[in-house]
């Protein structure tokens, strides 16, 4: 591995004295004070005017009648996604999935809590390759697989980094073949998506919509999610569910498989003392991209694209894409990688290495889900169909995988939104001296 501190390319850099992270938490102080409210008042289990507050306020940010806290993202997801298999499908067995015996259409560039839920209610995962637009969901390969697979009923959409998807062509796709909808939007709390000539905040684009408030998300609780739904019944039943699926009687009684996924008291009240800064970290963040954007356009690489006439991202993570024409050797095995420089050119680990080098935090975007060792024998839809199998020792394959192409070029970059500019500055020198 190069030794970047000594390399000519380098000189007159100097480390950051403290590590400068990807995302972390900023907290502003009152947090704490509603966190101490909880334990002054003996309200430390999962009910309490914390959780009770939270959910009122982020449901009227986000536009939507209820919104159920939850321990994690995750949770949120899993319930939506038992949820919407119980709608379809009718009530599992209690050793059973909601989804056995059926297959979802999924996100394909996303982290895999988007798409576990579904192995958690036993269905199978069909992974719709990305579009180069958005880094999301393409309503073209979406269409194609509803040609492959017309019986499928249920999709997954994750909003990456922040930045909406095709909200407007996917919903009509689905709308037409009957299909509900489960929205991750666990990362893209705060931003907008202009469908059918209204903004309409992201968490309130499916019939089943979920935040996270992990600790490196846009606001945070150190941990936490949501549920969020117009459906009282929905919401109603997540809430049971989420309390281990309790019945109204003197003893314990159960008539359902339950979880023990509800907020507690304590986590609502970091996020309680976050709401109030959402809109200024988003402020923040897309400060950050657009200096990105303005300190790397005379290099070869682009950075994470959106609609600008039909989404707001709220810019979670700044990210970059490395023109194909400027891409170094590199090869990636499962847990390690290999590149060599060549002058004029760049790859995404000897960028990663070498702002690590000077103390600074990046990382690889996504592996999309169909080339996960535990997926890898799951469907891929690209625009021209099934993306497996496409070629042999007598047929060259097209070759088309957009999201393995964005994971092949892209990387993620420093975007902690207490980075100052003479930070960012530094990594924007940094990033163009790997291309010298």
């Amino acid at each position: 591995m190069n030794n970047f501190l000594s390399d000519p390319r380098f000189a007159g850099i100097q480390p950051f004295e403290k590590k400068l992270w990807l995302a972390t938490p900023t907290m502003h102080g009152d947090e704490q004070k509603w966190v101490d409210d909880a334990i002054r008042t003996n309200w430390v289990s999962t009910v309490g005017a914390n959780i009770n507050e939270v959910e009122r306020q982020i449901a009227d940010y986000v536009g939507v009648q209820y919104a159920v806290a939850l321990s994690a993202g995750t949770a949120a997801l899993h319930l939506a996604t038992k949820l919407a298999g119980e709608k379809l499908y009718g009530q599992a067995r209690p050793n059973e999935g909601t989804l056995a015996g059926h297959k979802v259409f999924c996100s394909d560039v996303t982290f895999d809590a988007s798409i576990n839920p579904v192995a958690y209610e036993d269905g199978e995962a069909v992974f719709i390759d990305t579009e180069a637009d958005t880094w999301n969901m393409c309503p073209k390969a979406l269409e194609k697989a509803f040609e492959i697979y017309p019986e499928v009923k249920l999709i997954v959409v994750a909003h990456l980094y922040g930045t909406p998807g095709k909200m407007d062509e996917i919903k009509a796709i689905a709308d037409r073949h009957g299909a509900l909808i489960v929205e991750d939007a666990a990362e893209s709390l705060g931003a907008r998506y202009k469908l059918n000539g209204e903004w309409v905040e992201t968490g309130a684009l499916g019939n089943y919509n979920c935040i996270s408030f992990n600790g490196n998300k846009i606001i945070t609780g150190s941990a936490g999610g949501m549920f969020l739904t117009n459906s009282k019944e929905d919401a109603d039943k997540v809430r049971k569910w989420s309390t281990q699926s309790r019945e109204a009687a003197p003893w314990y009684q159960h008539e359902e498989v339950g979880y023990n996924y509800r907020m507690s008291n304590i986590v609502a009240g970091v996020v309680r003392g976050q709401i109030p800064y959402l809109d200024e970290h988003i402020a923040q963040k897309k400060a950050i991209y657009e200096r990105y954007k303005e300190g790397l356009a005379d290099l070869p690489v682009k950075m994470n694209p959106f609609d600008a006439a039909k989404s707001e991202p709220n810019f979670w993570l700044s990210c970059m894409i490395i023109d194909e024409d400027a891409m170094a050797p590199m090869v990636r095995g499962e847990q390690d990688y290999l590149y060599v420089h060549e002058s004029g050119k760049s790859s995404p680990h000897e960028i990663l290495d070498a702002i690590a080098a000077f103390n600074a935090e990046g990382r690889p975007i996504w592996k999309p889900m169909h080339m996960q060792p535990i997926y890898r024998t799951h469907a891929f839809i690209t625009v021209e169909g099934n993306g497996r199998g496409k070629s042999n020792a007598y047929i060259a394959g097209s070759g088309i995988d957009v999201g393995a192409d964005i994971f092949r070029r892209g990387l993620c970059l420093p975007s902690d939104n207490k980075m100052t500019a003479e930070q960012q500055d530094r990594v924007i020198e940094i990033i163009h001296r790997a291309f010298r």
